[in-house]
């Protein structure tokens, strides 16, 4: 998840600024540079073992993409899609302290706006003030709080998701909390008994 990394929208408490820890950035033009994650409670980057599975589902689909990475925490995601030639990322999380951190790592890796930019904010509200559709989307809100069903519904009434674009969900393994539109079709999957990863692809 990013993965594992939690997004929770309550308040959380921060120890101080400082990082806990990094988050490596497994491949492409930014390969070992090693991002400061804080420690904040939920927030779990994935193992490079499984960030390495989603980007080879994804080859095809990221160089040149604009993404939206909706739910960021360290922003894993997005940064090793960047990393890999995707044309610009957009990132939103609630947390200030989180979205600052996400903000120090776009000036740590040079990028300017026009290539990564932070959004601070409840993301089912800040989905509403995006007016571009995305090619490559990364949905992994908190677990156990049925974000899924309104951020599938927001991203398909505002059209966010290009056609042909692709977008990856990761909800809890114990079961599928959230339904898609018919013109997505899954093109990839993995479960287990904590996760359930799936990539749809929106046709035309």
């Amino acid at each position: 998840m990013k993965r594992g990394e939690k997004h929770s929208l309550k308040s959380r408490k921060v120890d101080g600024s400082k990082p806990s820890g990094t988050v490596r950035i497994i491949s492409g033009r930014f390969r070992g540079r090693k991002l400061p994650v804080l420690d904040v409670q939920g927030l779990r980057p994935t193992t490079d073992k499984n960030r390495e599975m989603l980007f080879s589902w994804l080859m095809a689909y990221t160089s040149g993409a604009s993404c939206l990475d909706a739910f960021a925490g360290s922003g894993g995601l997005g940064f090793e899609a960047l990393s890999r030639y995707a044309k610009n990322c957009t990132f939103i999380d609630l947390d200030k302290n989180v979205a600052k951190k996400v903000a120090d790592n776009i000036q740590l890796l040079g990028l300017s706006g026009q290539q990564a930019k932070i959004i601070q904010g409840n993301t089912l509200e800040m989905l509403n003030n995006l007016n571009q559709p995305y090619e490559l989307i990364f949905l992994d809100p908190p677990f156990n709080q049925n974000l899924l069903p309104l951020t599938i519904e927001r991203i398909v009434e505002k059209s966010l998701l290009a056609i042909d674009g692709v977008i990856y969900i990761e909800c809890e393994g114990g079961g599928i909390g959230y339904s898609v539109p018919e013109s997505w079709q899954l093109i990839k999957e993995k479960r287990s008994a904590q996760i359930l990863a799936r990539v749809y692809q929106r046709n035309s």
